[in-house]
């Protein structure tokens, strides 16, 4: 009897040819594919990490044709925040970002709603006015905008005639989310005016909620719009080094540090990583918002 249980069992190949086949050819798709996958992150990550490594050399190895740090130089960003005027640049972008981002939320909701639910004499028109504000390059406008907030409200040098304008509505933030509204079944907006709600509190209990994720899309989009923007600060706040954003103060600072490339690049990761960080932490209802915005137009 221990003989016989001592004795290895032999298993028959249950497994044919085409089965074999078939998962042969399974594991190599999922080897191209995902093959395609990795190589896409790496083209669009490489940068960054360039850029990071870069950061943490010396004045010498930054000139030289190194990738990996041979002392990891931390005090770098420590030399960025002590350039004069880089914590105010940071300031300034905040207030532009935030009070931006809150005002063209605020002010586009109510206008993508009534072009969404109303129904309306001139709705499509305004809807095509809407689309053809996003079709003018705000290049076109920069001369009599100019002079209207510098000669005749005296405000350049500030951020102000940029943020105030955002007070009105965005264009692209009214279609996008005019589009995500139109995806809201109108019965669950009559349910709530058979219950005795106005249009206003329809519009606060029941759409806004179920417009998180279209919200949160415009709001991201306007953030880093703003967060980003090099044009506006140049035309309102160059003669004004008080009121420079981080874009528009980064490329002072690359000019006055042409050479030590170690602290460009570490002034550019401060830049950047606070965009970097809002989009992983919201990303899901970024995409979320933005691929809803596309299903019924």
């Amino acid at each position: 009897m221990t003989q016989l249980l001592d004795r290895p069992v032999e298993l028959k190949e249950t497994t044919s040819p085409a089965e074999r086949t078939a998962r042969r050819k399974a594991l190599l798709e999922w080897i191209a594919i995902h093959s395609l996958g990795i190589a896409a992150a790496l083209f669009f990550t490489l940068p960054f990490v360039f850029v990071f490594l870069t950061s943490l050399m010396s004045d010498d190895q930054a000139l030289s044709r190194d990738l990996i740090p041979h002392t990891w130089e931390w005090s770098n960003y420590q030399k960025v925040f002590d350039t004069p005027g880089f914590l105010t640049w940071w300031k300034n972008t905040l207030l532009y970002a935030g009070a931006g981002t809150v005002l063209v939320v605020v002010s586009s909701i109510p206008v993508a709603y009534a072009l969404a639910k109303f129904r309306f004499r001139g709705r499509n028109l305004s809807l095509m006015l809407v689309i053809s504000m996003m079709m003018l390059p705000p290049q076109v406008v920069v001369i009599p905008m100019y002079l209207f907030w510098a000669k005749q409200l005296d405000l350049s040098g500030t951020l102000w005639p940029l943020i105030i304008p955002l007070a009105f509505g965005d264009a692209f933030s009214i279609f996008l989310l005019r589009q995500f509204l139109m995806t809201i079944p109108n019965e669950y907006l009559d349910a709530a005016k058979v219950d005795g709600c106005g249009d206003l509190r329809t519009l606060l209990k029941v759409v806004l909620p179920m417009a998180k994720p279209g919200i949160a899309a415009v709001a991201l989009f306007q953030f880093f719009n703003a967060w980003n923007d090099y044009f506006g600060p140049q035309i309102y706040t160059s003669e004004n080094p008080g009121a420079w954003t981080l874009s528009y103060g980064l490329e002072s600072f690359k000019g006055a540090h042409h050479t030590d490339w170690n602290l460009t690049m570490a002034a550019t990761v401060l830049v950047m990583a606070p965009v970097i960080l809002v989009f992983f932490f919201a990303q899901k209802a970024f995409v979320e918002g933005v691929t809803l915005t596309g299903v019924k137009g």
